[in-house]
């Protein structure tokens, strides 16, 4: 959303708790100590680690998608008066991602009570963090099956690729289910069928 103004959003200041991975172990948002989830571009990453630590407080200019219970944030300024704003992916990070190898991870198993749900930037459920402060991460199509194991309080099971970083521990979850449960894999994605194109007529058919 580098195309949004920063100036014409409201303000949210808090004091951040923990930083947020994504399923490749980069720093794409945190949660405030008053339990609000901010979501940001995984590019601002270095920033965001760069200029706050658990504890800092911080301001954010931030939209809050209809019906999720968070924060896609354009701009954070931390203690020292610095602006830090999304500008769109540099040219370097996009071609780093794009011919990137997906990290690997050591395969684990995990178990953990339900901290919250987590987001994408437009308010899909992509993830779930654990009262540990670990997290799991899934694609949103996978949401809709494991919506019952994500409210508050639920102990669940996590398996798939964990990375360990200096900022927390992340898993690329490929089965879930309530700790009493064995897990199951999630659902792939459905691919829609392609239809072939009708032949084109020759110039001048009717």
């Amino acid at each position: 959303m580098h195309w949004i103004d920063p100036d014409c959003l409201p303000e949210t200041v808090g004091r951040v708790d923990l930083f947020l991975l994504n399923a490749h172990g980069e720093v794409d948002g945190m949660i405030l100590v008053d339990g609000t989830e901010v979501h940001l571009p995984p590019h601002m990453g270095p920033d965001i680690v760069g200029a706050l630590r658990p504890g800092s407080l911080v301001k954010l200019r931030a939209v809050r998608p209809r019906g999720a219970d968070m924060l896609a944030a354009v701009a954070f300024e931390a203690e020292d008066g610095i602006r830090h704003e999304d500008h769109g992916p540099p040219k370097h990070h996009k071609e780093a991602r794009k011919h990137a190898e997906p990290p690997k991870g050591r395969k684990v198993e995990l178990e953990g009570v339900v901290r919250r749900a987590l987001h994408g930037p437009k308010g899909e459920t992509r993830g779930v963090l654990l009262a540990d402060g670990r997290s799991g991460r899934f694609p949103p199509h996978a949401a809709e099956e494991v919506m019952p194991l994500l409210r508050a309080g639920t102990a669940i099971v996590l398996r798939g690729e964990s990375i360990a970083t200096a900022h927390g521990t992340v898993v690329a979850v490929r089965e879930m289910g309530a700790a009493n449960e064995k897990p199951r894999p999630l659902a792939e994605k459905a691919h829609k069928p392609k239809h072939p194109k009708p032949p084109k007529k020759p110039y001048g058919a009717h």
